[in-house]
């Protein structure tokens, strides 16, 4: 049972590769949970923790299998000569004898402190702990995911914010030329409109470029092939507007402690550790075991046939052994401590992982808070500097300011844009880590 257990687990681990290999991943677009359950099926370490869990398991049906006694046959075959002389004549000869010997031994250990139930709910705990090994690596894998997901979302949003702009100044260009061929502005206005566009051509190049290197660290993270027609399902953004949250560290991080797979697994690491002091104090007391077994033989030196001398000769036996530790220079001692040292570690290390997870609480707390003041501070800047672009706008096309004038209101509104437009994906992304300390699903 246990061998086809391990057989289902190396097909487990196998197959979703072997699946997406034969799945067309070309042409398709991608939605944060897709890029999530893809990675999970690719990532090596995701796979070398499942290999882990069945090793695990393993020790654990092996550690219960030491409790059941042990059965073995032996047979033996023997041949063998010797001289012999005959006192009367003087003469020699070597004769030969075969003998034939079966037994069936087992035994089981009747008493050891316990040192067997230990090493079983150790092996259990160790499970355990793997389990939710496996479970922080695979929420560590969809964190990386939902990070990069989201800025490839952002980089494209500011591909089309860059896209407008030089539509936008393009347009103007063709006014402004025209403009001129009338007289109504300088040419200097002229060539500051035109330097304007070719400043937002290198930053629409640069946007580009900036979304294509996203995409691509994306694919990387899913261990995907880099594929040129890669494309992310956009989330409706519109909708995860400024929550006004004011979360409370302390509230988040007691929830957190009931459910994080990393307090889990710490957890069980320190009971586990505190076994290993009971296992290695059982080498101090006696050992009882009980054994039984079955004997019997042929001797061709025996006139009796084969199988009357198996019946003649079957000779059952039972038995008990006690092993008394006297001496042992020190082992046990030193086992005992060392285990005690281990437990004292595993209780260190569960503290610093529940400090660990309070400090990046508490930062993402206040991370939630900073995100929404900035995108409320962003957004009332983007509507003042749009309102004022809109004047300088009008007060441009009738020719009251300048080329100059009208450039800085227009890069002022450009500049603002870009920062409204970082300052919410911040926000979301800030939410989103919120809701994964909170137990909430990771998703768009």
């Amino acid at each position: 049972m246990n061998r086809i257990k391990t057989i289902f687990v190396v097909i487990a681990v196998s197959l979703p590769t072997l699946l997406f290999a034969q799945n067309d991943t070309t042409n398709k677009t991608w939605s944060l949970n897709d890029c999530i359950d893809y990675a999970l099926t690719q990532n090596v370490s995701v796979r070398q923790s499942i290999l882990a869990n069945a090793s695990n398991e393993l020790n654990k049906n092996q550690a219960e299998a030491n409790k059941l006694p042990s059965l073995s046959a032996s047979a033996r075959q023997n041949f063998s000569w010797s001289k012999s002389e005959d006192l009367l004549t003087g003469d020699s000869d070597f004769s030969g004898n075969n003998n034939t010997s079966y037994g069936l031994n087992s035994s089981i250990t009747v008493y050891n402190a316990k040192r067997l139930n230990n090493l079983i709910k150790q092996a259990e705990l160790d499970m355990q702990s793997g389990i939710y090994d496996s479970e922080t690596i695979k929420e560590s894998i969809s964190l990386s995911i939902l990070n990069a997901f989201l800025q490839v979302v952002f980089l494209e949003e500011n591909v089309k914010n860059a896209q407008n702009q030089l539509d936008a100044t393009t347009e103007q260009l063709n006014l402004s030329e025209a403009r001129l061929q009338s007289g109504i502005i300088s040419r200097s206005d002229y060539l500051q409109v035109k330097s304007q566009l070719a400043n937002e051509k290198l930053s629409l190049a640069n946007a580009q470029s900036n979304f294509a290197i996203s995409k691509v660290s994306l694919m990387q993270l899913m261990e995907l092939p880099v594929d040129e027609n890669f494309e992310v399902l956009r989330p409706n953004l519109e909708e995860l507007a400024n929550e006004n949250l004011t979360p409370v560290a302390s509230d988040v991080y007691a929830t957190a402690l009931a459910i994080k797979p990393q307090i889990k697994s710490a957890e069980y690491q320190k009971e586990s550790a505190a076994l290993n002091e009971k296992i290695a104090a059982a080498g101090f007391y006696p050992t009882i075991s009980a054994d039984a077994g079955l004997s019997t033989g042929y001797s061709s030196y025996n006139t009796s046939n084969y199988f009357g001398q198996l019946g003649d000769q079957f000779t059952p036996s039972v038995g008990v052994s006690v092993s008394i530790p006297i001496f042992q220079k020190k082992q046990i001692k030193t086992s005992v401590a060392q285990a005690k040292i281990g437990y004292s570690n595993a209780e260190l290390q569960e503290i610093d992982t529940k400090n660990q997870l309070r400090k990046e609480i508490e930062q993402a707390c206040v991370d939630v808070l900073s995100a929404q003041i900035e995108f409320e501070a962003n957004q009332e800047s983007y509507s003042s500097y749009e309102e004022s672009y809109q004047l300088a706008q009008e007060k441009f096309n009738n020719g009251l300011i300048n080329s100059v004038d009208f450039l800085f209101e227009r890069n002022n509104l450009i500049t603002a844009e870009s920062q409204l437009l970082q300052s919410k994906f911040n926000l979301i992304f800030s939410y989103k880590i919120l809701d994964f300390y909170q137990g909430n699903p990771i998703t768009l």
